[in-house]
């Protein structure tokens, strides 16, 4: 088939070359359009049940919302983890499904138990709604609405009303949540006194108001043959209609209206959140999220373009400012990725033009880069692969051209000896490539066959790591079907006519150096073996101290400081301490601009208390920072700063991208977590203060906070039984009485497309005054006024300020972030620090997650993963010699190409991640495809009646040129991954690493120890055994 495919490759030259430019040409357009983003998207397939509980204490949002919603969200198909977060006023309760899930399978399936979890809940307490269609890479540009002239409730009334229902129809937009400034409302606050001096209860009050504010239909007339429509309308529509309320007439007939007993005024409504900016307090900011599966660069545009539009149209000295813009950072790890491929391209053909000696045939096996490319590229836009740092991070230029080398050499090789042009150009540039067929598909198999294993991984890895495979694969298949359709084809047309068959000069010289120690190391076998023995057993114990981490951190660019205050902190006391940071921070001429977010936005998609801010700090390009300073030193400054001027809050520092990643994927904003289960909060909240202080005292431990510090006080009100009956009064006016203190909403004013809520509030002077408390009037019986202190009992409790599930048991967790040392060591010492130090009572259990999880679970996979790799392999070598000694000679590049990889990971102080570990299985497959071209051409040779000690040596001279070949190229491509700096490297670092160290050690192998002892292994071989094939000219 592959013999036919060549005859007609060479028969139909026009046909390849023009088929070859719509291949190309769809590939510029495919590549146009590929989805890009810094990395994969690695939030597990969830969907989040958010609950606006109103002012239920947490306790209480567990009880009447979250359990009943966790009870129903029971016995879903696919569901892996159910867990949930109860703070004052909200119950986010996140179903986690497996992996491969379709999502809008599982919103749906949700969505059909949600009027079930709806009817559980009590009348008045929530209604359950799905959070937004997004994921942690979702929110992808922030922006804030500034005016000179304006307050943060008129800013926010702007955003709310005018600019996100605008941003809203931006395609690939699936919300905007609007965090920060006041939320505009009409706040009725009544005097109690004067409620009473006028027989009002806080009833009464309420009905007059829901009373006087609606609209009603009264069908139509027919009016002269045309119909004419009646309607009612009663709607409040300023602060002055809602003072015009009559609340009742008093016994001289003489109305009271609602302004003789309440003040009507625009105030900001009850708040959970707030945003500064830049230390000029008070900010209003808006957060687009984008819809799951859309080309996050592509939204961005739109959106900004769409902002543009916007300004215009906005209030006079009104604008949107972008504070935070994701495209920045795919921008950056963009250019990275296309310099690293650029240059390792670059360095690729250099070594191909110094190696074959021909700029002609240099330049022919060149294209193969571009093309391949170019074909995979088709294939990832087919599958919906987007192009990120590990889909393109892994690529080798070196590997792609190999195939192509096989072809366009072996055909260099046939014309040389083509002498006189005894035989047409096109049939020997055909022989030449039929010949190489199957080696040059071996090959390529054999690197194929390695990435293989890697598309089983799971979870996080496999996200992060299947579409780097699958790149690879797609490049290695495009390489491969240009080797045997273009190839053949440039060489027939390209290649130059009169060809001589001499090593270059590079070549001549390191024979010249090659061949007096190959001749000593074949001498004597046993000392080279055992020399490459020492070598592996010295990287056994090296190994056993580089450590693990999940993957290298990825500098985003930007940083994200959590700052956590006590729980009973207030939202007014956040603005000062936001405002504070913001200025010690603005003191670093690093830092471009900064803003906190405290407690939640309107959408909770991040469930935060008013003690709690994240503090973005947005820094200028490294070009612009101090000379000398990294990032570490910048975040150690900071640190030192922050802790020393801003008292009472502790700090801990991460990434945006980074933060809402492990908070989505592992529940916990950190490196480690420990995860603690149990029933009593009070036993859960003493245990996860006891692990936070041994945890502080392990070496490289940073950041470490329990997540419960302290309980809120709350004023428990509970009605009197025995008082209510004895006045006849329902519970309900008691609890109505009370919500007022809050603010109990009695309707709404509508303008235009704005809803602005009518709020009841009891005065702030009478709601901090127990005193004045207890004389709230609640009701009135034979003409008497009953105050709430009749009627209930009022008592100072202590509640939690959150309570989380997992999987219905409580929990709650201790998170630390972990500085100058790698994760797995840190957490094998915390492990026996925590076993050693804390006793656990019956019934709990501790668990470690965060990032440390995703470590294990993907060491776990690669353990699986790696002998099946090697495997394969084995058996590939085996199919191809039929011999399990020559086989196991072969294999031995394995090992000596791991310790290659570990040398020079502990050379650069660098510990095992799961990036390292999917470059080792990658070098696995390179080293063992040059101990196949030594033997290969060894066999033949032996074969061919040659005695042992000139087919060890000969052998090792002439396959020199082609292992060196190998090895330039492969490592070549990867050396400005190896060596880049720039954003995103840190994440390609350690493969190339790896695969470079590898192929340093595996070639000394293949040419000094495999000669050596290849006579040991090829003894027992019968000649019967090896079909011999004439690969002498195979250089890879």
């Amino acid at each position: 088939m592959l013999q036919k495919l060549i005859e007609f490759c060479l028969e139909n030259r026009f046909i390849v070359l023009a088929v070859t430019f719509l291949m190309a040409a769809a590939g510029v357009k495919s590549a146009i359009e590929l989805p890009i983003d810094a990395v994969p998207d690695m939030t597990n397939v969830q969907v989040a049940v958010i609950t606006d509980a109103g002012s239920l204490s947490p306790v209480e949002v567990e009880q009447y919302i979250t359990y009943p919603v966790e009870s129903t969200m029971g016995g879903l198909p696919n569901v892996e983890e159910v867990r949930s977060v109860s703070k004052f006023g909200i119950s986010v309760v996140t179903i986690v499904f497996d992996e491969g899930t379709d999502i809008y399978f599982a919103r749906q399936v949700v969505t059909e138990r949600l009027p079930t979890a709806a009817a559980a809940i009590p009348p008045g307490y929530g209604t359950p709604e799905l959070g937004p269609l997004t994921t942690a890479l979702g929110e992808i540009l922030q922006f804030e609405v500034r005016g000179d002239d304006y307050t943060p409730m008129q800013l926010r009334t702007m955003l709310e009303w005018e600019i996100a229902p605008k941003l809203r129809e931006v395609r690939g937009v699936t919300e905007i949540n609007t965090h920060g400034g006041f939320y505009k409302t009409f706040e009725i606050r009544p005097n109690p006194d004067a409620l009473v001096s006028n027989n009002v209860t806080l009833s009464d009050l309420f009905s007059r108001v829901e009373e006087n504010n609606g609209s009603t239909g009264g069908g139509y007339v027919v009016y002269h043959d045309e119909q004419r429509f009646i309607r009612g309308e009663a709607l409040l529509k300023d602060v002055d209609e809602i003072r015009s309320i009559v609340v009742r007439r008093n016994e001289d007939g003489v109305p009271i209206l609602l302004s003789d007993i309440a003040e009507v005024e625009i105030a900001p409504m009850t708040r959970q959140g707030a945003v500064t900016r830049d230390g000029r307090g008070e900010a209003v900011t808006g957060l687009v999220m984008m819809l799951i599966g859309e080309n996050s660069r592509e939204v961005v545009e739109r959106v900004k373009t769409r902002i543009d539009e916007i300004m215009p149209t906005l209030a006079p000295g009104v604008r949107l400012e972008i504070t935070y813009d994701r495209s920045a950072l795919i921008g950056r790890t963009l250019k990275t990725v296309m310099k690293n491929l650029i240059e390792g391209g670059l360095l690729v053909i250099l070594v191909l033009l110094v190696m074959l000696g021909s700029f002609r045939a240099g330049f022919i096996v060149a294209l193969a880069i571009p093309l391949s490319m170019l074909f995979a590229a088709n294939l990832m836009y087919a599958t919906a692969i987007s192009a990120s740092l590990m889909s393109l991070g892994a690529i080798d230029f070196g590997l792609i051209v190999d195939s192509s080398v096989i072809m366009i050499e072996n055909c260099m090789h046939k014309l040389s000896h083509n002498v006189g042009n005894a035989r047409k150009r096109v049939e020997v540039i055909r022989d030449a490539c039929i010949e190489v067929r199957k080696p040059t598909m071996f090959g390529e198999l054999i690197i194929a066959v390695v990435y293989v294993p890697v598309l089983l991984l799971e979870g996080t890895e496999g996200k992060l790591f299947r579409p780097m495979a699958m790149t690879v694969l797609f490049a290695l298949f495009g390489s491969l079907i240009l080797s045997m359709t273009l190839m053949p084809t440039l060489a027939a047309i390209a290649l130059p006519r009169n060809l001589t068959d001499k090593d270059v000069f590079f070549v001549r010289w390191v024979k010249w150096i090659y061949r007096p120690l190959v001749h000593r190391a074949i001498a004597a076998p046993t000392l080279t073996a055992l020399i490459a023995l020492g070598v592996f057993g010295v990287s056994v114990p090296v190994a056993m101290r580089l450590g693990a981490e999940f993957m290298p951190r990825l500098e985003e660019g930007d940083l994200l400081i959590e700052a956590v205050r006590l729980p009973s902190a207030t939202i007014e006391g956040a603005t000062e301490m936001s405002t504070e940071i913001e200025l010690i921070l603005m003191e670093f001429p690093e830092v471009k601009t900064v803003f906190c977010k405290t407690g939640r936005p309107e959408i909770a998609n991040d469930v935060m208390g008013v003690h709690q801010t994240d503090v973005w700090v947005i820094l200028k390009p490294h070009d612009q920072w101090r000379e000398g300073i990294t990032r570490d030193d910048l975040i150690t400054e900071m640190d030192e700063q922050l802790n020393g001027r801003v008292a009472g809050v502790a700090f801990g520092f991460t990434q945006p991208i980074e933060m809402r990643v492990d908070e989505l994927v592992a529940g916990v904003k950190s490196d480690v977590a420990v995860l603690l289960y149990g029933n009593d909060l009070d036993v859960l909240a003493k245990k996860s203060k006891e692990i936070e202080s041994v945890l502080k005292m392990i070496a490289g431990s940073a950041d470490v906070r329990a997540d419960y510090q302290a309980n809120l006080q709350t004023w428990s009100i509970r009605p009197n039984r025995e008082a209510l009956a004895r006045y006849g009064i329902n519970a309900s006016k008691v609890l109505g009485a009370i919500e007022s203190l809050g603010g109990r909403n009695v309707g709404t004013i509508i303008d235009g497309r704005a809803r602005y809520p009518i709020l009841v509030r009891i005065p702030e002077a009478w709601r901090k005054d127990e005193a004045l408390l207890r004389q709230l009037p609640v009701d009135s019986v034979g003409g008497r006024i009953v105050p709430l202190g009749e009627l209930a009992d009022l008592k100072l409790e202590e509640t939690p300020p959150s309570v989380e599930h997992d999987n219905v048991r409580r929990r709650t967790f201790v998170a630390a972030n972990v500085r100058g040392r790698d994760v797995a060591s840190f957490v094998g010492d915390a492990k026996r620090a925590v076993a050693e130090q804390i006793e656990l009572p019956v019934g709990y259990e501790i668990r470690w997650g965060g990032d440390f999880e995703n470590l294990q679970s993907a060491s776990r996979r690669l353990l699986v993963i790696t002998p099946i790799v090697l495997l394969l392999i084995f058996l590939l070598l085996h199919t191809s010699f039929h011999s399990v000694s020559l086989a196991m000679l072969i294999f031995m590049a394995v090992p000596m190409a791991a310790s290659g990889g570990i040398f020079a990971l502990a050379l650069r102080e660098m510990p095992f991640s799961i990036s390292a570990g999917v470059g080792f299985i990658a070098l696995f497959g390179v080293a063992v495809l040059n101990g196949l071209v030594w033997v290969s051409a060894a066999e033949n040779a032996r074969l061919a009646g040659l005695p042992m000690d000139q087919v060890t040596e000969q052998t090792a001279l002439n396959r020199l040129r082609p292992v060196l070949m190998t090895a330039l190229v492969a490592s070549f491509g990867f050396i400005p991954m190896a060596f880049s700096t720039s954003d995103g490297a840190e994440m390609q670092r350690p493969l190339a690493t790896v695969v470079i160290g590898g192929l340093i050690t595996s070639t000394l192998l293949t040419g000094f120890v495999i000669p050596a002892i290849y006579p040991w292994f090829a003894k027992g071989v019968k000649a019967g055994e090896v079909e011999r094939t004439d690969e002498t000219n195979v250089p890879a």
